[in-house]
């Protein structure tokens, strides 16, 4: 059995528990997902259908031939001239799905596809993919867990390749450059990286300039890139020269809350149990208020998935997940400080995906 029909079988019992007849999904990562490809998103309709006796794939004429070389699952094609609807009929009918009452959106394709099933099927109750294909993804197999870890290990790389290039008067993006660079050496695709140095660390998602780095700054570094279909996701602090006042207390206080989360994260708890642990730790030290975003996401074929760690996540947390841990102290003005790992849930809690340590690190 291919690992395409695996997961169509596995997606089939998770549509039967669920009381679905029909999955629909646009280009995009849950059809890369099942089939290891998905065509050229454009403004063409193209879904992947599954019912309980098959699936098969509305697409558009122009581009049915460059797909066929992926998949051999069954198309019905549509040309601009006719307009996708007749096809799509046809692919419903032959998929037993023409009335089906239950149908799944793929939340993350275009509206003009998802109208396109909703107006085919009006009278279907309609629901996102959280209980079929996104509860399966959240778990991964042993192939899935091979790529986030090589993913993981070329992110230490390209981090200790910035720290070996940091000095002061460089700019963050000049660092970020160095990061880049790294990824693509190592045959990655560099995917996103924030750089902020003193004041700047103390926005979450700051957006990496041309902000000069000086001695006594403490850099925020959380970079990502990607290879084989998956993705990296770390953040580590740098401190050029002598920390900041109270940089080395507020670092113990994440690293502590960091712990606390480790710890709390096992197959069965809840997803808010493990953001609670890390929060309470942050907020007895006296720093709740500047810990103002979640504790961590999933990570896999896309940056940002399932599950998501909140404060009020009934996610229960199960063997095989990936997700991140990173709390974080954001002082205005003075600097922030994030310690974030990715993590593969295994039996007896989680194992991190880094080799490199979350101690401080100081340049120069």
């Amino acid at each position: 059995m291919s690992k395409t029909e695996a997961r169509l079988s596995l997606l089939r019992d998770k549509m039967d528990s669920a009381g679905v007849e029909l999955v629909a999904l646009g280009p995009g990562p849950h059809m890369q997902w099942l089939l290891g490809y998905h065509p050229h998103p454009d403004e063409r309709p193209c879904l992947l259908c599954i019912s309980q006796s098959g699936a098969a794939m509305l697409m558009p004429s122009l581009n049915a031939d460059g797909a066929r070389d992926n998949t051999s699952l069954p198309f019905f094609n549509w040309a601009d001239a006719d307009g996708p609807d007749n096809a799509f009929q046809a692919l419903l009918q032959d998929l037993s799905a023409s009335n089906a009452s239950s149908v799944v959106l793929d939340e993350t394709m275009r509206a003009d596809f998802a109208a396109l099933v909703q107006d085919t099927l009006p009278n279907a109750k309609r629901q996102f993919t959280a209980t079929t294909i996104g509860a399966l993804r959240m778990c991964k197999d042993d192939d899935e867990y091979q790529a986030l870890k090589a993913n993981a290990l070329s992110a230490d790389n390209a981090m200790q390749a910035g720290w070996a290039a940091m000095k002061p008067g460089m700019t963050e993006l000049e660092v970020a450059e160095i990061v880049r660079a790294s990824f693509t050496a190592q045959g990655a695709k560099p995917l996103f990286n924030i750089i902020g140095a003193a004041g700047n660390g103390a926005f979450p998602h700051h957006h990496t300039g041309n902000t000069a780095l000086n001695t006594g700054d403490a850099v925020v570094m959380d970079i990502g890139g990607g290879m084989r279909g998956y993705s990296s996701d770390i953040t580590r602090m740098a401190v050029l020269g002598a920390p900041p006042e109270g940089y080395r207390e507020i670092h113990n206080i994440v690293e502590r809350a960091v712990q606390a989360a480790m710890h709390a994260a096992n197959p069965g708890v809840k997803a808010k149990a493990v953001d609670a642990a890390a929060r309470t730790v942050i907020t007895e030290a006296g720093y709740g208020e500047f810990f103002m975003h979640r504790l961590g996401h999933g990570l896999g074929i896309e940056i940002h998935e399932q599950p998501y760690l909140t404060s009020v996540s009934e996610t229960v947390l199960q063997e095989g997940m990936v997700f991140s841990i990173e709390p974080g102290i954001y002082l205005p003005g003075r600097f922030g400080l994030r310690l974030e790992d990715i993590v593969i849930l295994r039996s007896n809690g989680p194992e991190v995906l880094s080799e490199l340590p979350r101690s401080l690190t100081i340049i120069g």
